[in-house]
């Protein structure tokens, strides 16, 4: 007889075999060929199924297979190089299903299409310099700002970041810019609207009210063959931005989750609580001893913090039938900043729609974006109050100031202490009792029409209507208790400012093949009207307790210009191989007078595409080589005051009135002005090689360029009595540009697992003002950057046969130990006498150099991500050594005790040497602005749907730089109270169902 124990084996066994006779029943097996687009089969090629660990490759014959999969809904892949990538959904069901492909060859670099203004058109037929960054390709992490995307990633261009802030402003430069006194800002266009230039009340950067998860591409346009098109407005570059678009097909849902912690990377290296006491009692005085306190605060730890960021994001793409593709999108960011009470809230929505109807012969783009910005800013006063305050006070007293600590004195007149208007104010205090808060909203887009005309289809019509509007507001309270506004009892203020831009464009495009002469062309021609109107507020200025302390001379102002512009381009290509191009437009600006109102700019260009020459054409280790020039006339209008070629009188502000009998009556004041102030203009000489190898897996670009702007707007003496005063800013200076740039990109690696792609680009850039007066004086000079601490002197000038922004000081004389010497200049004119004549030109902020390197790393399911850049030949003025590191500012004879950066025990100064070359500091730099590591996890749900991937990522993750400074990288050059740009930690999903 069986025991219990041999029968219930016998049953589980029989169980187990009929489960896995049941589990083998309802399997599927998934099989097909891989197929090239003539039906050749595709040996070799990856094909997965993707979130899952499965893969397998293709046969000689091109047939795949995978047995034993769980029937379900599942996305299927094929990767090979030289092929795009594909991808198919399929259901599978129990059994044999079957499931081909048909692979298309990538094309080659230059047959990509790449958008250009007022259009597209294939990379190899350009003959401007322009370069594309895609989505795939921006930089990871929390980006708050759009141009933080492409930092590092494109050549000839430098974004830098005003610091930490959050949606901290930026500096873009195209090939270093092109104006010593206008704007040096690219023009940059959003779907075909041109965005506003200049500020928007209550927002630290305007371009950070775009939500860049909505970006699909930039392009940059950087020579004048590229820009002429935009004319007037193009002297600085070009930045197209395309947004993202609806596809095809079912509804796609896209979440995104970035949460962040982000930390103090470096703060000012300064002395001590205890080295501050062992100074004071070496080298003080008795009163100075008493006045040490006992404590030992860290004043920068007591204003920054750990910071914690939210950015979240959800679109859905799809298409109403076939014909009308659409994408919604609503994002939501909330940013800490690391200096406290700092925070940025922003809602984000876009739409986009784009129905094609009559048989596609009309396309209507409609492209909606809009934005809600709350922000609090912090006080960043308190950023250099924290370096000088005394480390030996405390944070905390009983006073009436608060019950925060502040140096007092006592004042004869209240009869009791007041705050030392000598000393550092509170830094705890300055960031506490000041509510600095500012709300912005923003909407811009347009609604374009693109016509295929039924009796002529090569004939296009298109209509672009637009528009970018925005309205800012806030205000600041300090109350009456606070020590930084004692006197007048505290402080509120409110401003308000409004944007109207309105744009409205036509233009035609004729295109045809003409076969018989192995020709094509391509012609535009267009008009354009551009309208932009602001209102700006203006408020009293009130103590805490409503108080008048100022008011303005009018309630309100309205700045109003237009532009109206006239277009054309025409664009040949002979035997696929010779293609030129040239356009041209004539802006009219209300900017200036009649007589110089309108302007006008051309371009011509053309390219060899040498790779399609009989010699080159069978060559199978080059696969792309372009050979470009072109030249061309760009102007400059932004930044020049509107109607600034008429009289214009200031009216005096209402405390400044003027008495005649019992009335009190405004005065005006004449300004100078030039009736014939015109537009900037500047004229460009390109010349470039587009290249590839081995099926484009290397591929790039070498440009070189030489700029010239010619009426560049000056301030000059002028005699007395011509005008309403001795100086008068008219167009007289001249500045040239010359640089390379270079790129390369490279697939090291690529096989079934393994992909590793490179990115490098290098940009030498030298600038250089030639002229700057009517009449030749070489030794005039524009004196421009402005210090802290001595008020009215100017560390920088213009000044000819010099790179702008060159820095003017005495050249420092060091002792035998190295220790420069007090006081103690070379002589240079060798006139015996150290004075301002002694002062020569030294440096640059500007980098000679800039390198940009990217890597990314595919191994399966996981993608490793870096961005490196450089900047080579940048220097910086020390303005925190030069105004705090001196024995005159530790031991005030004023009464504080302050601290000071702990260069001051190099060099000990008594007395501040504001104008020493010893506080120029070469601040080259390498920096890894972030390192990510991704894994996509594959399908959440059972059926295949929901695709999640997993991130994490650093930015700001190291600094290499000789320079001791809190950052190298120092927008404008000289490093004095800088937000510090914080080290930030980043997690991160995406989801795709």
């Amino acid at each position: 007889m069986m025991n219990t124990f041999t029968l219930r084996s016998v049953m589980a066994i029989g169980f187990l075999m009929l489960l896995c006779t049941l589990t083998f029943a309802q399997t599927a097996r998934l099989h097909g060929r891989v197929v090239d687009s003539e039906g050749n089969a595709v040996p070799g090629a990856t094909v997965q199924l993707i979130g899952q660990q499965n893969a397998t490759s293709t046969s000689a014959e091109g047939v795949y297979s995978f047995n034993s999969v769980t029937p379900g809904l599942y996305k299927v892949g094929v990767f090979m190089i030289g092929y795009d990538q594909k991808e198919q959904n399929i259901n599978l069901a129990a059994g044999d299903n079957t499931l081909n492909f048909t692979l298309t060859a990538i094309a080659s670099g230059l047959d990509e299409v790449v958008v250009i203004g007022y259009g597209t058109q294939k990379k190899g037929e350009l003959t401007g310099s322009l370069t594309t960054v895609s989505s795939e390709d921006f930089q990871k992490g929390l980006i708050s700002s759009p141009e933080q995307l492409i930092a590092g990633k494109v050549a000839g261009v430098q974004i830098t970041s005003s610091g930490g802030q959050p949606g901290a402003s930026s500096t873009i430069r195209v090939r270093a810019g092109a104006s010593l006194n206008a704007s040096n800002d690219p023009l940059i266009v959003v779907d075909g609207v041109p965005l506003s230039t200049g500020a928007i009340s209550g927002v630290a950067n305007p371009l950070s009210l775009i939500n860049p998860n909505d970006i699909e591409t930039f392009t940059v346009l950087k020579d004048a063959n590229a820009t002429a098109i935009y004319g007037s407005r193009a002297s600085n570059g070009v930045i197209l931005i395309t947004t993202k678009k609806g596809v095809s097909g079912k509804p796609t849902v896209n979440f995104s989750s970035q949460n962040s912690l982000a930390q103090v990377a470096r703060k000012v290296d300064v002395l001590s609580a205890d080295q501050i006491r062992e100074y004071v009692h070496a080298e003080g005085n008795d009163a100075q001893r008493a006045a040490l306190g006992d404590a030992n605060t860290d004043w920068q730890d007591e204003i920054y913090r750990e910071a914690f960021a939210s950015d979240n994001n959800l679109s859905v793409a799809g298409s109403i039938r076939s014909n009308l593709p659409y994408r919604i999108s609503v994002g939501y960011l909330n940013q800490q900043g690391i200096l406290k009470r700092d925070r940025m809230e922003r809602t984000t929505a876009g739409i986009n729609f784009a129905p094609k109807f009559f048989d596609n012969s009309l396309r209507i783009d409609i492209n909606l974006k809009g934005s809600i910005s709350s922000s609090q800013f912090a006080n960043q006063d308190a950023i250099g109050a924290a370096i000088q305050f005394d480390p030996t006070k405390p944070v905390h007293t009983e006073n009436r100031f608060g019950n925060y600590y502040e140096w007092t004195q006592f004042n004869n007149d209240t009869k009791r202490e007041d705050p030392n208007p000598n000393a550092p104010r509170n830094p705890v205090a300055l960031i506490d009792l000041k509510d600095d808060h500012g709300k912005v909203s923003r909407s811009f887009g347009n609604i374009q029409f693109d016509y295929a005309l039924p009796f002529l289809p090569e004939l296009h019509a298109n209509l672009n209507l637009g528009y970018d509007v925005s309205r800012g507001e806030g205000g600041v309270f300090i109350p009456e208790f606070a020590a930084s506004h004692i006197n007048t009892l505290g402080e509120v203020t409110r401003y308000k400012k409004e944007i109207n831009n309105t744009v409205g464009e036509f233009y035609l495009n004729y295109t045809k093949d003409l076969t018989d002469i192995q020709s094509n062309i391509n012609v535009t021609a267009g008009y354009g009207y551009y309208d932009n109107r602001s209102k700006e507020y203006n408020f009293d200025r009130t103590s805490a307790d409503g108080t008048v302390l100022s008011t303005p001379a009018f309630p309100f102002d309205i700045p109003h210009s237009r532009l109206i512009s006239y277009y054309g381009r025409l664009i040949y290509t002979y035997s696929n191989k010779y293609i030129f191009s040239g356009t041209v437009r004539t802006d009219g600006s209300s900017r200036f007078s009649a007589e110089n109102r309108w302007g006008v700019f051309p371009s011509l260009g053309a390219t060899w595409r040498i790779k399609e020459e009989s010699f080159l054409k069978e060559n199978t280790a080059v696969s792309d080589l372009n050979l470009r020039l072109s030249y061309g006339v760009t102007g400059q209008q932004d930044g020049i005051a509107n109607f600034s070629y008429l009289p214009n009188y200031v009216r005096s502000v209402n405390e400044s009135l003027y008495q005649f009998g019992d009335t009190f009556y405004p005065m005006y004041t004449p300004l100078a002005y030039d009736r014939n102030i015109r537009w900037e203009s500047t004229a460009t000489y390109n010349g470039g090689i587009d290249y590839g190898f081995l099926d484009g897996r290397l591929s790039g670009s070498v440009d070189v360029y030489f700029k010239k702007t010619k009426d560049l707007l000056s301030t000059i003496p002028i005699p007395v009595g011509t005008n309403f005063s001795n100086l008068l800013l008219t167009n007289v200076g001249n500045m040239e540009n010359r640089g390379v740039e270079f790129s390369l990109n490279g697939a090291a690696i690529r096989n079934e697992d393994l992909r590793l792609d490179l990115g490098f680009n290098f940009t030498y850039n030298r600038s250089k003002v030639t002229n700057l007066t009517a009449v030749d004086d070489p030794n005039y000079l524009v004196e421009q950057g402005g210090i802290s601490g001595s008020t009215g002197n100017n560390i920088q000038a213009h000044v000819v046969n010099h790179v702008p922004y060159s820095y003017r000081v005495f050249k420092q004389v060091y002792g035998e130990d190295g220790r420069p010497l007090e006081e103690v200049y070379e002589d240079l004119n060798g006139d015996g006498i150290i004075n301002d004549n002694d002062r020569y030109f030294y440096k640059s902020p500007l980098p000679d150099y800039l390198l940009g390197f990217t890597a990314q790393l595919n191994y399966r399911k996981w993608t490793l991500n870096t961005v490196l850049r450089s900047n080579i030949g940048n220097y910086v003025y020390d303005n925190v050594s030069s105004n705090f590191a001196s024995r005159y500012n530790v031991l005030d004879p004023n009464g504080p005790i302050n601290n000071a950066p702990v260069t001051f025990l190099s060099a000990q100064f008594n007395q501040k040497q504001y104008n020493s070359d010893y506080y120029i500091h070469n601040a080259s730099f390498l920096k890894m602005d972030n390192l990510s590591l991704s894994y996509a996890a594959g399908s959440i749900l059972r059926n295949g749907v929901g695709r999640l991937t997993i991130s994490a990522n650093v930015q700001n993750v190291f600094v290499v730089s000789n320079y001791k400074g809190v950052d190298p990288e120092i927008n404008g050059g000289i490093d004095n109270r800088f937000y510090p740009r914080p080290r930030t930690y980043v997690l991160g999903i995406n989801l795709d169902f």
